[in-house]
This record gives structure tokens, sequence and C-alpha cells, in this order.
């Protein structure tokens, strides 16, 4: 039998600018650290399996896995699958836990799968625009940075 998790209830404050990059920092290092260990499984594991270790080697050598689409694939599925996985069954990453942040929809439910890679995909294109995405919430009057506005959901900080 699941148990279902209960969600906090109630009117919560949107977080700070500050609060929102050392979340997302936390949450940086995590996904280092899960591409870091996806690409030593794939490189050391996968590939020398169907390849032999010197094949491998000299594959290294010239440059061949450097750009492998197999593993860039598997990347940005585990990252939208981090994320996705973490907001939608409890609105909170890791990162966002430790500081008390949580990602919901404007009612305070757990947010959808497609609202999940809606976020995602613009926090990316927010990052490499110099974080202006994430600067827009000290502009927008309801604190909401692009990533809460394209994919409909609100950031907001947890009581203790």
């Amino acid at each position: 039998m699941a148990v279902k998790q209960l969600q906090p209830t109630g009117d919560f404050p949107a977080p700070g600018l500050a609060r929102r990059v050392a979340s997302s920092f936390y949450d940086f290092t995590l996904c280092l650290a899960l591409l870091m260990v996806l690409t030593l499984t794939y490189q050391q594991g996968i590939l020398r399996l169907i390849h032999g270790s010197e094949a491998l080697s000299a594959m290294a050598d010239t440059g061949t896995l450097d750009r492998d689409p197999v593993l860039t694939i598997l990347m940005i599925i585990s990252l939208y699958g981090f994320f996705g996985l973490f907001w939608t069954l409890k609105g909170q990453t890791l990162g966002m836990q430790a500081w008390r942040v949580r990602i919901q929809q404007p009612d305070g439910r757990s947010i959808t799968w497609q609202q999940s890679i809606n976020r995602v995909t613009v926090a990316l294109i927010s990052w490499l625009c110099g974080g202006l995405g994430i600067w827009w919430a000290l502009w927008d009057k309801e604190s909401r940075t692009w990533q809460d506005i394209a994919s409909g959901t609100r950031t907001v900080v947890l009581p203790k």
C-alpha cells in the first residue's frame, strides 16, 4: 500500500534572490556529481563491455568519445529526470529542501511532468542569459522568475 505524502498547505511567500541562487548552486553540484557518475558508468562500464579496453583507449586517444551523441542524450534525460522526479513527487530537490524552497502550482499542488519539463528548459535558457531570468523576480510583482512564468508555477519558502 502506497503512502501518500502530505504536502504543506498555506499561502507562503516567494523566496529572495539569495535563497534561490543558493539552492540552485546546491542542486548544480548534485547535478554535476550525477553527470560524472553517469559518464563514468557509460564510458568505463557500457562502452568497455561493447568495445573492450584496448579499443576504448584508442577511441579516447583519437577523441572519438569527446562528442558521443548517446552520452549527450543520456545526460539530458538524466537532468530532466532528476528535476522531474523531485519536483513532481515532493516539489523540492535536495538543494531546495536545504533552503526550504518549494515549487508548486498556484493552488499548492505538486507540479506536473509537463510543467517540470518547461521549468528545466526555461531555467537553462535563463542561466545561459547570465541569470537574467532569475533576476527577473526582482521586478515581477509576484516575484516570479522566467521558469515560474513559463511553467505556470510558484516558488515559495516553507516555514521552519
